[in-house]
């Protein structure tokens, strides 16, 4: 089956066209800067040509039937019509308690998802035009949506429940919900396989850093943990949140500086976390060159991030009784042995012993770093996200075509 998998955000769409029977990619692609001037589509096909086509790209519509004209380009394409495209898998950030696993759209899903909107307003709507796109672009092509939060939905209460009054929850559908978990859910699978060990027999904290970081306690391939909550700024350092945060400090400051609710909320998202403790960057391998250079600041936010990280890495191996492997993902994760190597420093206790020879010449690729005497292995995975919506999107397709119960299925 060819599935086009979406992800779309405020201003752009990122694409992959995937043959789920031979795992196989067959282009992927973006669209930035969609309603503003410079717009670009950057399109790659599995053969490694390349183009990058600029237009007036107004909004997610347009965007998409760019996409599809590359798809379907003589020169550039992978495809002779758009029915070829057998589904559509669509990345959705918010679920809410309303979806424990990817289903088919339908009328009624969409409503739900609309419902959802509170939840995550950020992401969302962004997400329902392309779905909205889809259904003028491709009319009658299913179209399946695949939550990032529906492999947490698992947790435990006392996992997720926060220590408000309980008729908050009750009444807003607040607490813990965590985020990435498409990657999350594709590499503790890949982790275990790489082991040799079924996963029901293992417990592991799956690591995603990238601009956006979580980490998550899997135990027998179940999240039963992690550390994004209510929206995607909780838990660890990340490149413009603040990650975990007293919250009087918020009130202290907007007292103190006389901000409003939106000006607050702005610098909680994109002015703090490493950007707004090293003052240089929030891309890692800026702090990082800044903090080999000398620069204090910058060596602070590396310590902070690291830190952080370790301390979730010891209290998940608690909330699980135990701990097997320590996986790291992401575009800091697979890069950066520096962060890789500080992470697990004062891990030894729970059995991590990395070799070090092995992290530094690790990047982008699948690797055990720890060494063979190492009780906890360490793992590089690169996440493949895109993979995980592809199959889940075919699945559930295939079950609707055979007139079989559509029940969520996948990442839960």
């Amino acid at each position: 089956m060819k599935v086009l998998v979406l992800n779309c955000g405020s201003s752009s769409v990122k694409y992959q066209l995937i043959d789920t029977d031979e795992r196989r990619s067959l282009a992927t692609g973006s669209v930035s800067r969609i309603g503003m001037t410079g717009a670009v589509l950057s399109h790659r096909r599995y053969d490694g040509d390349e183009v990058k086509l600029s237009g007036e790209i107004l909004d997610h519509q347009v965007a998409i039937e760019y996409v599809l004209s590359i798809l379907l380009s003589k020169n550039h394409g992978v495809l002779k019509d758009r029915s070829e495209i057998d589904a559509v898998g669509h990345r959705v950030v918010h679920g809410g308690e309303k979806f424990t696993g990817s289903v088919l759209i339908t009328p009624d899903v969409l409503k739900m998802i609309r419902e959802c909107i509170d939840l995550a307003p950020l992401h969302n709507p962004h997400n329902l035009r392309g779905i909205n796109a889809c259904l003028n672009l491709l009319p009658g092509t299913p179209q399946v949506a695949v939550f990032d939060t529906a492999f947490h939905s698992k947790m435990p209460p006392y996992a997720y429940i926060y220590g408000i009054p309980y008729v908050l929850y009750k009444r807003y559908s607040i607490r813990r919900y965590g985020f990435h978990g498409t990657s999350h859910f594709y590499v503790s699978r890949r982790a275990a396989e790489i082991l040799g060990k079924p996963i029901e027999e293992l417990k592991m904290a799956t690591c995603h850093l990238g601009n956006g970081c979580s980490i998550a306690a899997v135990d027998g391939g179940v999240s039963v943990d992690t550390s994004m909550g209510f929206t995607p700024l909780e838990g660890l350092l990340m490149g413009t949140r603040c990650g975990d945060l007293d919250p009087a400090v918020i009130l202290h400051i907007m007292g103190r500086e006389e901000i409003g609710l939106g000006e607050a909320n702005t610098l909680l998202n994109k002015h703090s976390g490493l950007l707004g403790i090293s003052g240089v960057s929030s891309d890692m391998r800026d702090v990082e060159a800044e903090a080999e250079a000398g620069n204090r600041r910058a060596q602070l936010a590396l310590d902070v991030f690291t830190y952080r990280l370790r301390k979730y890495i010891g209290a998940y191996a608690a909330a699980m009784g135990g701990l097997n492997a320590i996986v790291f993902t992401g575009g800091i994760g697979e890069n950066s042995a520096i962060v890789r190597s500080k992470t697990c420093q004062n891990l030894g206790f729970l059995g991590v012993e990395i070799d070090e020879e092995k992290n530094a010449q690790t990047a982008k690729q699948e690797a055990v770093i720890s060494t063979d005497e190492s009780r906890v292995k360490v793992l590089v995975v690169p996440t493949n996200e895109e993979l995980v919506i592809a199959l889940d999107t075919a699945e559930i397709v295939e079950k609707a075509k055979q007139g079989e119960e559509t029940a969520p299925v996948g990442t839960s």
